[in-house]
């Protein structure tokens, strides 16, 4: 039994009979014909209409055929009408990053509205200016930081080089030596004599466990003894030969070593001791070039503001006991005072105080009066400076203890990666560890179980250490007395 099923048609052309002719809509088949009457009325061609079709084995018929919905009228619409006025384009211009309003906001400010009514008068039922709470503790007191500008920067020197001895004469000698006496000859290099000594003790300390004989020491320390000058001008001669390339940008403490070294030298040749007059010839150049230098570049931190860099430079001489110009320590004296005042904070205070105490104007920086707000960071970088700053410490009314040891500069730990501490923060660090501070002692002596046999492997001890003349602060010539030296660098908060 045929069923029928509901599609869209579209009617394709009327005949002069009154038939129409249709197809599915959008599709060649199925298509037929259809009657007049079943046609809604207002039908035109090409109109697409819903239709009831029946198909069976004699085709598809049209049952009846319902007009298409008319689409709803959008009512309520808002009528959008252009504008007489001529188009004008919106710009803008974003402010640079770290501007605080530019420069128009330095002139004068613009008259109120409400006349010559105070900023801080509010209207009845209105919170008060001062009634804002300054943090958690509601602190009203404590003074607002100043802002400044800060000073312009210093052009930096380039680093001094360091040397970088290649084993060219040291190789020469070991190549000449029987294999038997090269052995001992790397130990000697490594550590003198006394390497060789702890090499056979351990080897003889071994030997005896083992159940055998003990080697002899005197002939094994008679070649060490025989081989240590030849060794040393060898190892000299590689270190001099590297500086001779450098020797105008060489580091000094490098080229002070060399120098001390080759007084303790023995059987040198000519051309041993003509390398010899040539280091100490370019030591003398190097020392006035660097002091030189140096008080250029406590003059230049001075002129531009950066009192802190002064000071700490000032305390950094290129040579031991060389005088601070009075005229120049006059200048950082000036202006290491003029940043002591009452309504300076309290970082600055003491990031200006760790800097002086170290320098050799440390006795003549005295200010006016104490500032207006004392912080307990404040009051205890006095107190541990005041044995190099007495003149401070009564300021403060802190009494110096004539049994103090002279403090050491605070510094960072050169392995921390932690955030920035502030020098009130290093002060605590200091004031809570017992023998802050005491001096520093060298490397503990390796123990003679590191040693290995001079006999078979060549030994691993640390290199002898060169005698390196101690450089005390400079003094001022008649007018400061002399600090003991740091080389170490204070590090605070606000250093500029």
């Amino acid at each position: 039994m045929p069923m029928s099923r509901r599609i869209e048609i579209e009617l394709t052309s009327k005949r002069p009979d009154g038939t129409w002719t249709w197809r599915a809509a959008g599709a060649r088949e199925p298509r037929g014909e259809v009657v007049d009457s079943v046609v809604p009325a207002g039908a035109n061609v090409n109109d697409i209409m819903r239709a009831d079709v029946e198909t069976d084995l004699d085709g598809s018929r049209v049952l009846s055929i319902t007009p298409p919905k008319a689409k709803n009228v959008r009512t309520g619409l808002l009528e959008i009408l252009p504008s007489t006025k001529a188009f004008e384009p919106v710009t803008q211009q974003l402010a640079k990053k770290g501007s605080r309003g530019g420069d128009d906001r330095k002139g004068p400010r613009r008259e109120r509205k409400d006349g010559d009514k105070p900023r801080g008068e509010r209207k009845d039922g209105d919170r008060a200016r001062g009634d804002r709470k300054e943090g958690a503790d509601g602190r009203t007191d404590r003074p607002r930081r100043q802002f400044f500008d800060a000073p312009p920067e210093l052009p930096q020197r380039p680093k001094a080089k360091r040397i970088r001895p290649l084993r060219v004469n040291v190789d020469a000698v070991l190549a000449e030596l029987p294999e038997a006496h090269r052995t001992i000859a790397e130990t000697v290099l490594n550590g003198g004599v006394p390497a060789v000594r702890a090499a056979i003790e351990e080897q003889n300390r071994l030997a005896v466990a083992a159940g055998k004989e003990k080697v002899p020491a005197e002939g094994l320390l008679q070649i060490a003894e025989q081989l240590l000058p030849r060794l040393r001008v060898a190892e000299w001669r590689d270190k001099a030969i590297s500086a001779e390339s450098i020797i105008h940008d060489i580091d000094l403490r490098d080229l002070r070593s060399i120098v001390v070294t080759a007084d303790q030298l023995v059987a040198i040749d000519e051309e041993t001791r003509a390398l010899v007059a040539k280091m100490k010839q370019g030591l003398v150049i190097r020392q006035e070039t660097e002091t030189k230098n140096w008080l250029d570049d406590v003059a230049a931190a001075t002129s531009v503001g950066r009192v802190v860099r002064a000071l700490r430079l000032s305390s950094q001489p290129p040579k031991a006991g060389v005088p601070f110009p009075a005229p120049l320590a006059a200048q950082i004296v000036a202006a290491t005072v003029a940043g002591l005042t009452t309504d300076a904070p309290s970082e600055r205070w003491i990031a200006l105080l760790e800097a002086a105490a170290f320098s050799p104007v440390h006795a003549k920086v005295l200010p006016a009066a104490v500032p207006a707000v004392i912080s307990e960071d404040l009051t205890k970088t006095v107190t541990r400076l005041s044995p190099l700053m007495p003149q401070i410490a009564a300021l403060f009314g802190i009494a110096v203890d004539p049994k103090a040891r002279p403090p050491r500069p605070l510094q960072v730990p050169r392995g921390d990666k932690g955030p920035h501490k502030r020098a009130g923060e290093l002060n605590k660090s200091a004031d809570g560890k017992p023998g802050a501070d005491k001096p520093r002692r060298g490397p503990k002596p390796q123990a003679a179980d590191s040693q290995k046999p001079a006999a078979d492997v060549v030994a691993s001890t640390p290199e002898s250490s060169e005698p390196v003349a101690s450089s005390p602060e400079p003094v001022i010539d008649q007018v400061v007395e002399a600090p003991v030296i740091s080389e170490s660098e204070v590090t605070t908060e606000q250093a500029e």
